[in-house]
């Protein structure tokens, strides 16, 4: 599979990261990253990073590419992807959260790429897919949208909880680390409270998640409403959520939430007394805390589940473009 990283920020250079010390993704060929920064200061944000530590290998950058170990990875600073020749590639992994037009969105495709999956919620994709929720009807788009990690982390656990003990109504909070989004000093914003230091304070704010989960699953996003906090945490998020059931199964609810772990492919499940910081780098879209697990009565159920908001939504990025890959790759 070849592909073009275009953007190189947290996702792009966590994308990487994934690819270049996962023995899993030797398969993978980055053609390219393109990103507006100079190559240098692209190369020393690989090499030391704050949240996951140095890169496990050499990253040296020389003639116009970058080169992490053995292998050697052209690299372009062009603002428009659509300049760069993107003959035989798979997939353009859009990770610069700039596309603002249809024009944008479909530039990666103009210069001979087989599809573009973009890094997060976008009104100019022909879909939006969540692995776990609703990729059965991917079908032949070709610019797919992979929503917010946020959602990448409910929507696969409320369907799946759905179809084995039915919902009612359901709210979920989550509680997000702090993001690039927010600054570092009181500075206005758009929202009163998001022009607050987001590394002092807990501030309530809101989530493209829930039109996120209304656009991907409308039957149970109607029944469920989402809130959102981010909090002076560098890594690793987690959803609180208080469900009611169609079915009078609360009591026996852990068992259930077990065997979703066990069929699911994106969500993981977790015994231990843990705390965010033993989540990083998880590649799973949810890890359920099971001993947080809450029956009130026999129909109410409190559960909550950590994510690395980083980590895991890079993980599905590839697991998404892999798919698209192998779809761009069959006969007919």
């Amino acid at each position: 599979m070849r592909i073009v990283i275009n953007g190189f920020g947290r996702i792009g250079r966590t994308i990487l990261r994934q690819i270049m010390t996962d023995p899993g993704h030797a398969d993978i060929e980055v053609a390219l990253i393109n990103d507006i920064a100079p190559l240098e200061t692209c190369a020393y944000l690989l090499k030391y990073d704050s949240t996951f530590g140095p890169l496990p290998d050499t990253v040296e950058e020389e003639d116009g590419a970058l080169t992490i170990g053995q292998s050697r990875i052209a690299f372009s600073t062009s603002a428009d992807i659509g300049a760069c020749d993107l003959t035989d590639v798979d997939v353009v992994l859009e990770c610069t959260g700039r596309i603002t037009s249809r024009d944008m969105a479909e530039r990666g495709l103009r210069a001979g790429a087989k599809a573009v999956l973009i890094s997060g919620p976008s009104d100019h994709s022909d879909t939006t897919i969540v692995l776990g929720a609703n990729d059965e009807t991917l079908g032949r788009s070709m610019i797919i949208s992979n929503s917010s990690c946020t959602t990448n982390a409910i929507a696969p656990l409320l369907r799946a909880i759905d179809a084995k003990l039915g919902i009612e109504q359901a709210h979920v909070t989550t509680i997000h680390c702090y993001t690039a989004s927010q600054p570092m000093v009181d500075t206005p914003r758009a929202g009163l409270a998001r022009s607050r230091a987001g590394a002092e304070s807990m501030v309530p704010t809101t989530t493209s998640a829930a039109k996120e989960l209304t656009q991907i699953l409308p039957g149970i996003g109607a029944r469920t409403s989402i809130a959102a906090v981010r909090v002076p945490c560098l890594s690793v998020s987690a959803i609180d959520a208080t469900i009611q059931l169609s079915s009078p199964a609360a009591a026996s609810a852990t068992e259930t939430l077990k065997k979703i772990a066990n069929e699911s492919r994106v969500i993981g499940a977790t015994d231990d007394a843990c705390v965010s910081r033993d989540l990083r780098a998880r590649p799973e879209s949810l890890i359920l805390a099971l001993p947080e697990t809450m029956a009130t009565g026999e129909r109410q159920l409190r559960l909550f589940g950590w994510y690395d908001n980083e980590w895991g939504f890079s993980a599905r990025m590839i697991d998404m473009a892999r798919r698209l890959a192998s779809r761009s790759n069959r006969p007919g």
